[in-house]
């Protein structure tokens, strides 16, 4: 078929998605845009949709409710975003939209014109609105690329996505020849978003020259970092552009197959996939002859049982075979022998979602975005001690400063930054001193850490050092497949000896040992689980060596973490005299009545729950913490009276 038939063919489809666009726009009625990914649903969003449908209906108001993916601030969901026409008012955005104010905006902005500043995202004192949703300095600040739809459109109407511009990267690539495709790639310096950082386009190329068996494309949806969400988010948000990417990859290579590889812990993630796999489909944009074409794409989802292992790509083809998920030996790698025995491509979520824009808009405008040899973006589910956590997308090479501090809001309560671990579980955790390090995949591994899938967590200076390294090295070694000594047997005893450091158990020799033993791990495992293993480990052994030390010399917590280093006590100055909150709250019974009916800690009962200090009103903030533990003042428990 002709390029100029192929483009006939899709302008039908572009014709009709204008035409719908223009029919909701000459309506003339306000739409509530309301965020219903999984992080929108787990704050009430289905409650909140639920409040404006009955609002609207109890006032007789006409207005369009659209369900719509993850804008990024997950950290003030639900989010409702308001486009009233005849307002005045640019698209606004509401945040943490209960039901209760959902009624509230139908009565006061839909009904009488009043927008409710107060309820506005990022509303303060000095700044009682900011009128339009892009005019937030966090996208400002952000550089949207494979996020740029996301929270904009409704992920199931795929007409949604095509008035977008969806899909017209898959129409210049069928009107291309497969080696030009393979060749723009290349030129647009896309590497893997996965963490191993490969050329894309090596990839694809390898794939196309392994000889004449069928290939297959595998899209990695296997997303196992606690606190990552980035690939469930864009799988929720815009399904439709990550297919798009998956059609080029599989015309580029030759496959007629594909697969999208994806947990069933993310059950919207895997119905929103296989509903845009059946819209696609009867658009002729996947299936049978894709446009007209003599081009042939089955893609099916596969639901993997959850095992973190199976992020590693060997691991993965063994799963989808019915195999247990365990990493295999390479060579052959799989794009000479995969699934099946066949080459096969393993791409993860972002890569895929990358490549429409550049087939798009050319590999000379990706490359004009990042560094040299980190082209393109980079995006962060960012955790822990920062004042607005939630999905980000940046400029590769924006530094790790301007991500935490100035996209992300700081760290919260006036407290001050410890460190960052980048990359999962397996990632590095960096001092303030890399703050100004910039992210791209170079850089990353240089200071220790690496870009890993993009999971970061942010620790301000309460935070242990050592029960963080402990912390991960469990996650790590319990989901390790067993199939390597050093992975399976190394890393038990690094766990075994940084318990025993928590606990004030450590011996001096223990520190030369979590080096040593790190290392062997790291040179003996098989798959990139034991040989980032010991990340968290090596680089907190670097940069944080005061804190093993303070915890095998002096027996001492200096974060106030670990448990068996700490104790409670109360200030009696500070105690409130007859003030019986934390008396309440002690499971054990531990707190009792000392002079003059303050309060005090009975510290051989105590289980060092914290709900005391929890309790205690802000006022007195008479609940201490102190380390080691036996620094703690003791008190003698008077006699009971009979």
């Amino acid at each position: 078929m002709s390029r100029v038939d192929i483009k006939k063919r899709f302008t039908l489809i572009q014709r009709e998605a204008a035409r719908r666009a223009e029919e909701k726009k000459t309506e003339g009625i306000p739409t509530i845009y309301i965020v219903m990914s999984t992080c929108g649903l787990a704050s009430g969003a289905a409650e909140t949709k639920q409040a404006f449908e009955e609002a609207l209906s109890h006032k007789s108001i006409e207005a369009r409710i659209v369900p719509v993916g993850c804008l990024g601030h997950c950290y003030a969901e639900p989010l409702v975003v308001i486009d009233h026409p005849t307002s005045g008012f640019p698209p606004i955005c509401y945040h943490q939209v209960s039901a209760a104010r959902a009624q509230v905006l139908v009565g006061s902005y839909l009904e009488k014109g009043d927008p409710v500043f107060k309820y506005v995202l990022g509303a303060t004192e000095e700044n009682d609105l900011i009128p339009a949703v892009m005019d937030f300095p966090r996208f400002n600040l952000e550089q949207r690329l494979v996020m740029e739809q996301c929270g904009r459109i409704n992920p199931d109407d795929i007409y949604q996505y095509v008035a977008e511009g969806g899909y017209e990267g898959l129409v210049k690539a069928l009107a291309s020849d497969p080696e030009e495709v393979i060749a723009e790639i290349e030129t647009s310096g896309l590497r893997g978003r996965g963490g191993a950082g490969f050329p894309a386009g090596r990839k694809w190329r390898l794939a196309r020259g392994a000889g004449p068996d069928e290939k297959i494309v595998i899209c990695n949806a296997d997303e196992g970092d606690p606190g990552a969400y980035m690939d469930r988010t864009i799988l929720e948000s815009n399904p439709h552009q990550l297919l798009e990417g998956l059609a080029i990859c599989a015309y580029a290579i030759g496959a007629n197959q594909a697969t999208v590889y994806v947990r069933a812990e993310y059950p919207l993630a895997v119905k929103t996939i296989q509903q845009a796999i059946k819209s696609s489909e009867k658009l002729s944009l996947l299936g049978s002859s894709i446009l007209g074409t003599s081009f042939n794409l089955e893609v099916i989802v596969f639901q993997g049982s959850g095992a973190f292992v199976c992020g590693e790509e060997t691991a993965l083809i063994q799963s989808i075979e019915g195999k247990r998920g365990m990493p295999q030996h390479r060579p052959p790698y799989p794009v000479e022998k995969g699934l099946w025995g066949r080459p096969t491509v393993v791409n993860n979520v972002k890569t895929l979602s990358s490549v429409p824009s550049i087939m798009n808009r050319g590999a000379a405008w990706f490359r004009s975005i990042g560094t040299e040899n980190s082209p393109g973006t980079a995006i962060f589910s960012v955790v822990g001690n920062v004042v607005h956590p939630g999905l980000v997308e940046i400029a590769m090479g924006t530094s790790l400063r301007t991500l935490i501090f100035d996209v992300c809001g700081g760290i919260p309560k006036k407290k001050s930054f410890k460190a960052v671990q980048i990359g999962g579980p397996s990632g590095g955790c960096l001092p303030e001193s890399f703050l100004d390090t910039p992210i791209d995949f170079d850089s990353l591994t240089e200071a220790g850490a690496m870009m890993g899938s993009g999971g970061m967590v942010v620790m301000d200076e309460n935070s242990c050092m050592v029960d963080v390294s402990r912390y991960f090295l469990d996650f790590t070694q319990k989901e390790s497949c067993g199939k390597c000594t050093f992975c399976r047997i190394g890393t038990r005893h690094l766990l075994t000896i940084l318990d025993r450091i928590t606990k004030g158990e450590g011996r001096e020799e223990d520190l030369g040992l979590l080096e040593t033993l790190s290392e062997d791990i790291k040179s003996g495992s098989l798959c990139g689980l034991g040989k980032t293993a010991p990340n968290p480990v090596l680089t907190s052994l670097k940069y944080f060596l005061d804190e093993y030390e303070a915890h095998i010399r002096e027996k001492r917590c200096p974060a106030l973490k670990c448990r068996a280093l700490t104790a409670f006590y109360i200030d009696l100055e500070k105690c409130a005299r007859g003030c019986d909150v934390c008396v309440g709250c002690c499971p054990v019974e531990a707190i009792f009545t000392a002079t003059g009916r303050k309060k005090a800690i009975d510290q051989e009962l105590c289980v060092k729950c914290g709900e005391c200090m929890v309790v205690c009103p802000p006022e007195y903030d008479a609940v201490e913490k102190i380390s080691p533990p036996e620094l703690a003042p003791i008190i003698e428990r008077p006699p009971e009276k009979k």
